[in-house]
Protein backbone atom coordinates (compact mmCIF):
# COMPACT_ATOMS: atom_id res chain seq x y z
CA UNK A 1 0.00 0.00 0.00
CA UNK A 2 1.23 3.38 -0.89
CA UNK A 3 -0.66 5.55 1.61
CA UNK A 4 0.41 8.96 2.71
CA UNK A 5 -0.95 8.25 6.20
CA UNK A 6 1.12 6.15 8.51
CA UNK A 7 -0.63 3.86 10.95
CA UNK A 8 0.32 4.37 14.61
CA UNK A 9 -0.97 1.75 17.05
CA UNK A 10 -3.32 3.11 19.70
CA UNK A 11 -1.07 2.11 22.58
CA UNK A 12 1.58 4.61 21.46
CA UNK A 13 -0.76 7.58 21.43
CA UNK A 14 -1.04 9.22 24.80
CA UNK A 15 -4.31 11.13 24.71
CA UNK A 16 -3.65 12.66 28.15
CA UNK A 17 -1.01 14.96 26.65
CA UNK A 18 -3.71 16.75 24.66
CA UNK A 19 -5.96 19.37 26.14
CA UNK A 20 -9.13 17.60 27.22
CA UNK A 21 -12.05 19.71 28.27
CA UNK A 22 -13.24 18.29 31.55
CA UNK A 23 -16.39 19.38 33.33
CA UNK A 24 -17.27 19.30 37.00
CA UNK A 25 -19.97 17.21 38.65
CA UNK A 26 -22.74 19.49 39.95
CA UNK A 27 -23.04 17.40 43.12
CA UNK A 28 -19.62 16.09 44.09
CA UNK A 29 -17.36 18.54 42.27
CA UNK A 30 -15.40 15.68 40.68
CA UNK A 31 -13.84 15.99 37.21
CA UNK A 32 -15.84 14.41 34.41
CA UNK A 33 -13.97 13.48 31.25
CA UNK A 34 -15.59 13.51 27.79
CA UNK A 35 -17.93 10.57 27.20
CA UNK A 36 -18.42 9.97 30.91
CA UNK A 37 -21.04 11.18 33.35
CA UNK A 38 -24.81 11.52 33.34
CA UNK A 39 -26.50 14.60 31.93
CA UNK A 40 -29.83 15.68 33.43
CA UNK A 41 -31.96 18.47 31.94
CA UNK A 42 -34.51 20.00 34.27
CA UNK A 43 -37.89 21.40 33.20
CA UNK A 44 -36.52 24.93 33.16
CA UNK A 45 -33.85 23.79 30.65
CA UNK A 46 -31.05 23.86 33.22
CA UNK A 47 -28.43 21.18 32.53
CA UNK A 48 -26.84 19.21 35.37
CA UNK A 49 -23.88 16.91 34.83
CA UNK A 50 -23.22 14.15 37.37
CA UNK A 51 -20.13 11.97 37.72
CA UNK A 52 -22.11 8.78 38.38
CA UNK A 53 -25.52 7.44 39.34
CA UNK A 54 -24.72 7.86 43.05
CA UNK A 55 -24.31 11.63 42.62
CA UNK A 56 -27.47 11.78 40.50
CA UNK A 57 -29.47 9.82 43.08
CA UNK A 58 -28.27 12.00 45.96
CA UNK A 59 -29.09 15.15 43.97
CA UNK A 60 -32.65 13.97 43.23
CA UNK A 61 -33.12 12.98 46.88
CA UNK A 62 -32.17 16.56 47.80
CA UNK A 63 -29.15 15.62 49.89
CA UNK A 64 -26.79 18.47 50.62
CA UNK A 65 -23.28 17.90 49.24
CA UNK A 66 -21.89 19.96 52.12
CA UNK A 67 -22.95 17.20 54.54
CA UNK A 68 -21.24 14.34 52.70
CA UNK A 69 -17.56 14.03 53.58
CA UNK A 70 -16.39 12.85 50.15
CA UNK A 71 -17.68 15.84 48.14
CA UNK A 72 -15.52 18.78 47.11
CA UNK A 73 -17.86 21.23 48.84
CA UNK A 74 -17.47 19.49 52.23
CA UNK A 75 -13.69 19.33 51.86
CA UNK A 76 -13.53 23.02 51.00
CA UNK A 77 -15.79 24.04 53.90
CA UNK A 78 -13.82 21.97 56.42
CA UNK A 79 -10.42 23.12 55.09
CA UNK A 80 -9.18 19.73 53.88
CA UNK A 81 -6.60 19.35 51.07
CA UNK A 82 -5.14 22.80 51.73
CA UNK A 83 -1.58 21.43 51.75
CA UNK A 84 -2.26 19.72 48.43
CA UNK A 85 -3.59 22.86 46.80
CA UNK A 86 -0.68 24.91 48.17
CA UNK A 87 -2.69 28.06 48.59
CA UNK A 88 -0.21 30.91 48.72
CA UNK A 89 -1.23 34.19 50.23
CA UNK A 90 0.23 36.97 48.17
CA UNK A 91 1.90 39.72 50.10
CA UNK A 92 0.67 43.13 49.26
CA UNK A 93 3.34 45.59 48.32
CA UNK A 94 3.61 47.91 51.29
CA UNK A 95 2.89 51.46 50.34
CA UNK A 96 5.69 53.85 51.19
CA UNK A 97 4.44 56.88 53.08
CA UNK A 98 4.87 60.16 51.29
CA UNK A 99 3.82 63.67 52.17
CA UNK A 100 1.77 66.07 50.14
CA UNK A 101 -0.10 69.23 50.90
CA UNK A 102 -3.70 69.08 52.08
CA UNK A 103 -6.39 71.67 51.51
CA UNK A 104 -5.80 74.51 53.96
CA UNK A 105 -2.22 73.50 54.82
CA UNK A 106 0.86 73.62 52.64
CA UNK A 107 3.59 71.01 52.79
CA UNK A 108 5.90 73.38 54.72
CA UNK A 109 3.29 73.93 57.45
CA UNK A 110 2.72 70.18 57.79
CA UNK A 111 6.48 69.52 58.02
CA UNK A 112 6.87 72.25 60.66
CA UNK A 113 4.06 70.77 62.79
CA UNK A 114 5.57 67.30 62.46
CA UNK A 115 8.99 68.45 63.68
CA UNK A 116 7.45 70.46 66.56
CA UNK A 117 8.38 69.32 70.06
CA UNK A 118 5.65 67.68 72.18
CA UNK A 119 5.94 70.37 74.89
CA UNK A 120 5.17 73.11 72.36
CA UNK A 121 2.25 71.08 71.03
CA UNK A 122 0.83 70.55 74.53
CA UNK A 123 1.15 74.26 75.31
CA UNK A 124 -0.70 75.20 72.11
CA UNK A 125 -3.45 72.68 72.91
CA UNK A 126 -3.82 74.06 76.45
CA UNK A 127 -4.10 77.61 75.09
CA UNK A 128 -6.81 76.56 72.63
CA UNK A 129 -8.76 74.74 75.35
CA UNK A 130 -8.53 77.76 77.65
CA UNK A 131 -9.82 80.02 74.87
CA UNK A 132 -12.76 77.69 74.15
CA UNK A 133 -13.68 77.47 77.85
CA UNK A 134 -13.60 81.27 78.16
CA UNK A 135 -15.85 81.63 75.13
CA UNK A 136 -18.36 79.13 76.59
CA UNK A 137 -18.29 80.90 79.97
CA UNK A 138 -18.90 84.25 78.26
CA UNK A 139 -21.94 82.92 76.36
CA UNK A 140 -23.37 81.44 79.60
CA UNK A 141 -22.94 84.76 81.40
CA UNK A 142 -24.69 86.57 78.54
CA UNK A 143 -27.62 84.14 78.73
CA UNK A 144 -27.92 84.60 82.51
CA UNK A 145 -27.91 88.38 82.11
CA UNK A 146 -30.66 88.19 79.47
CA UNK A 147 -32.74 85.90 81.69
CA UNK A 148 -32.42 88.27 84.63
CA UNK A 149 -33.42 91.17 82.38
CA UNK A 150 -36.51 89.32 81.12
CA UNK A 151 -37.48 88.34 84.68
CA UNK A 152 -37.20 91.95 85.83
CA UNK A 153 -39.41 93.15 82.96
CA UNK A 154 -42.05 90.51 83.69
CA UNK A 155 -42.19 91.54 87.37
CA UNK A 156 -42.69 95.16 86.38
CA UNK A 157 -45.50 94.22 84.01
CA UNK A 158 -47.22 92.12 86.75
CA UNK A 159 -47.25 95.12 89.00
CA UNK A 160 -49.26 97.07 86.39
CA UNK A 161 -52.08 94.49 86.53
CA UNK A 162 -51.74 92.69 83.24
CA UNK A 163 -52.52 88.97 83.37
CA UNK A 164 -49.50 86.78 82.85
CA UNK A 165 -49.83 83.59 80.88
CA UNK A 166 -49.45 81.42 84.01
CA UNK A 167 -52.42 83.11 85.69
CA UNK A 168 -55.02 82.59 82.96
CA UNK A 169 -58.64 82.34 84.19
CA UNK A 170 -59.82 78.78 84.70
CA UNK A 171 -63.05 77.56 83.13
CA UNK A 172 -64.45 75.82 80.08
CA UNK A 173 -62.53 76.36 76.89
CA UNK A 174 -64.52 77.57 73.94
CA UNK A 175 -63.91 76.56 70.39
CA UNK A 176 -65.65 73.20 70.02
CA UNK A 177 -62.59 71.09 69.30
CA UNK A 178 -61.94 67.61 70.61
CA UNK A 179 -65.45 66.34 71.47
CA UNK A 180 -66.92 62.90 70.67
CA UNK A 181 -68.25 62.47 67.19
Amino acid sequence: MNNHFSYVPHKYINIWHCCIRTELCRFSGAKIYPGKGIRFVRGDSQVFLFANSKCKRYFHNRLKPSKLTWTAMYRKQHKKDIAQEAVKKRRRATKKPYSRSIVGATLEVIQKKRTEKPEVRDAAREAQLREIKERIKKTKDDKKAKKAEVAAKSQKSQGKGSISKGAMPKGPKLGGGGGKR
